[in-house]
């Protein structure tokens, strides 16, 4: 297990890496005003931006899925990473050093190694662009310039060149201060027979980064008749570079597929250079590898599982493009977006396409029109022979079974009908009524084996306080909903987003407030959140900390949700001052006795005679002061708390 990170470095993260700019990487955001930002929340389909991130308080919320958190609970949740992992990777990009409390496993030489193999690939990076420009690079340059990339596309996309010799780049790493086992680890040079040598040589290099933009790898192309290498050479598996886990061009594309809700996924570098430099910037691609579920979920992230999102493959249209969409078929029902193919005239890729066509050609290339499922039909489909009634039952059967995956039913029913038609049926009812069978067939099925599993749903991501202190039971929500229409509501939510966002205008009244002077139960939840936290009063200082402390007391998701809401919501007041904060002060106060006077009054009708007539002066008694005290907050206001 590893060991835990000092509470100092945490915090020290927490207070390098601005959330709006981390947030930034993922999304658009503009001003909502206040000095919070806005923007479509990367967490769940929405058409307009419920999510909203304060750089003040280093918080975001979501008002629609009420997701919520630090910087550390974004990445965490966005890259799915653990707490470790996240603080780790923003350490590294504030250039800190983090420390490890004794006790358990240290990964320091593990995050050590991952930002030394991070630093040699940089290094390679910089040292291969250097190369392009050399003499030895002219063959290089006149691969890119005939197939249409200038000087300044090759310096977009970071493309370089591996030098012919043995060893060039591993003497220039020597000389950076890394080490033969770093250089063999990175794949970045292999053994020889008297030490390491460069494993890519004489080829074009295009980097290859993760989501994050850190390059992890590299695909080479071979430019020599010489070289007995296979076409193109990508980095081996090491400890930074899955090729089932990156797409090349995501660093560059992501944005862009967050904000247009689609990706175009091509099968080279120079197809997505191509598209790049025609106004396509949503184009990915697979690394030497089919694209499969890993690659679906980095795309499902950026996509939001958005209905409406689209995307699209633009595989080739010979024998290996037709087995490359028909696999990625298999994963279509993965998505939440719509999966398309898109096929060239002459079976032309997106680069060919551009130099015979121009940019317009693969802009128009790449518009929906062909979904992979029709795709996908009209293949399995024509390997029977459908004049013979053998052939159209054996076409109907596998073919069905593929329409009964559809997820909504009146689009199963509109493709059932095209089957018929692909199968040369006329009754197409009777083949709306096989996939509907299947389809139950299948539902009942997944019902039985979820059955078994116990109905359990995915794992959820820990929150940033997950990893520091134990899981505790969730309280009782039991009680009124939240109504914002009801005015002790409102005036508890403007209390608590007092307490959180200003505290110093509460403080110290509210401290003295119990959880159950706040009628909804949620707020009272939050009331309790800030009393282990220390208060309110632990706000004068460092407010963010502070806030983080108030989440890290939250006994559940929904709460910690709850705690971020408040903290960035703007306030309904035009003016937060002491005389605002006075009123709800005094508001929630109130209530709380003409509730509690009410209760006495209540029981006294209730028992009626039976009262012992101690306790009925005792009880009188305390009404009466009830009331002096209601009076007196009526009269004088917040002086008389």
């Amino acid at each position: 297990m590893a060991g835990r990170i000092n509470d100092d470095d945490v915090k020290a993260v927490r207070d390098a890496v601005p959330i709006d700019s981390v947030v930034s990487e993922y999304l658009q955001l503009r001003s909502a005003g206040g000095g919070n930002l806005k923007g479509l929340c990367p967490f769940h389909d929405e058409k307009s931006p419920s999510f909203q991130v304060s750089p003040a308080k280093g918080l975001f919320h979501c008002f629609g899925c009420q997701e919520g958190g630090d910087t550390i609970a974004f990445v965490m949740k966005i890259d799915h990473l653990s707490f470790s992992e996240t603080v780790e990777r923003l350490a590294a990009k504030a250039g800190i050093t983090l420390r490890y409390e004794e006790g358990g496993y240290n990964p320091s030489h593990q995050r050590g190694e991952r930002i030394r193999l991070i630093e040699a690939h940089q290094a390679a990076a910089a040292f291969y662009v250097a190369q392009l420009d050399g003499p030895e690079a002219e063959i290089g340059r006149k691969f890119l310039a005939e197939r249409g990339f200038d000087q300044d596309a090759a310096a977009h996309f970071g493309v370089g060149y591996s030098p012919a010799g043995w060893d060039h780049l591993t003497r220039f790493l020597r000389g950076k201060g890394f080490s033969d086992r770093e250089l063999i680890t990175s794949g970045l040079s292999q053994d020889g027979r008297r030490g390491p040598i460069d494993r890519f040589r004489g080829r074009l290099m295009w980097p290859i980064s993760d989501t994050a933009g850190e390059i992890v790898g590299f695909g080479a192309r071979k430019l020599r008749d010489d070289d007995n290498g296979p076409k193109y050479l990508n980095t081996p598996e090491t400890p930074i570079y899955k090729k089932s886990q990156v797409l090349y061009g995501i660093d560059l594309a992501k944005k862009d597929i967050a904000k247009a809700s689609r990706a175009v996924v091509v099968e080279g570098y120079t197809d997505v250079m191509a598209c790049h430099l025609a106004g396509v910037t949503t184009a990915i691609a697979t690394c030497g590898t089919a694209f499969g579920n890993d690659h679906i979920k980095i795309l499902r992230r950026l996509l939001m599982d958005n209905g409406s999102a689209r995307v699209i493959f633009t595989f080739d249209g010979d024998a290996a493009g037709q087995k490359a969409a028909l696999r990625a078929f298999e994963d279509d029902q993965k998505f939440a977006a719509e999966t398309y193919i898109a096929i060239a005239p002459d079976n032309m890729d997106p680069c060919d396409l551009r130099l015979a066509k121009g940019d317009d050609a693969v802009r128009d290339l790449v518009e929906p029109r062909t979904p992979l499922f029709e795709f996908a039909l009209r293949q399995i489909v024509g390997r029977y022979d459908l004049e013979t009634p053998a052939g159209r039952a054996a076409a109907l059967d596998e073919a069905a079974a593929v329409v009964a995956k559809i997820k909504t039913s009146s689009v199963q029913r509109e493709v059932a009908v095209q089957l018929a038609g692909f199968v040369g049926i006329l009754d197409q009812e009777f083949v709306v009524h096989r996939v509907a069978q299947l389809a139950r067939w299948a539902r009942d099925r997944g019902g039985a084996a979820a059955g078994e599993r116990g109905g359990r749903g995915a794992p959820r991501t820990p929150h940033a306080g997950a990893a520091r202190q134990p899981v505790q039971a969730p309280p009782a929500t039991s009680g009124p909903a939240l109504n914002l229409r009801s005015p002790a509501h409102r005036t508890e939510r403007e209390l608590l987003k007092l307490a959180l966002q200003k505290p110093a205008l509460v403080s110290p009244a509210f401290d003295a407030y119990g959880a159950d002077e706040f009628t909804a139960p949620p707020y009272a939840a939050v009331r309790q959140c800030i009393e282990d936290a220390g208060g309110a009063e632990q706000g004068l200082g460092d407010n963010r900390e502070y806030l983080v402390a108030v989440m890290d007391a939250a006994p559940n998701d929904t709460v910690r949700n709850l705690v971020t809401e408040l903290a960035v919501e703007v306030f309904h007041g035009k003016s937060i001052d002491e005389t605002y904060a006075g009123m709800q002060l005094v508001h929630v106060r109130l209530r709380a006795v003409d509730r509690r006077i009410a209760d006495v009054q209540g029981s006294l009708a209730r028992l009626g005679s039976h009262v012992a007539p101690e306790d009925l002066a005792a009880a009188q008694n305390e009404v009466w002061v009830l009331q002096q005290y209601a009076q007196s907050l009526r009269s004088g206001g917040a002086d008389a708390l």
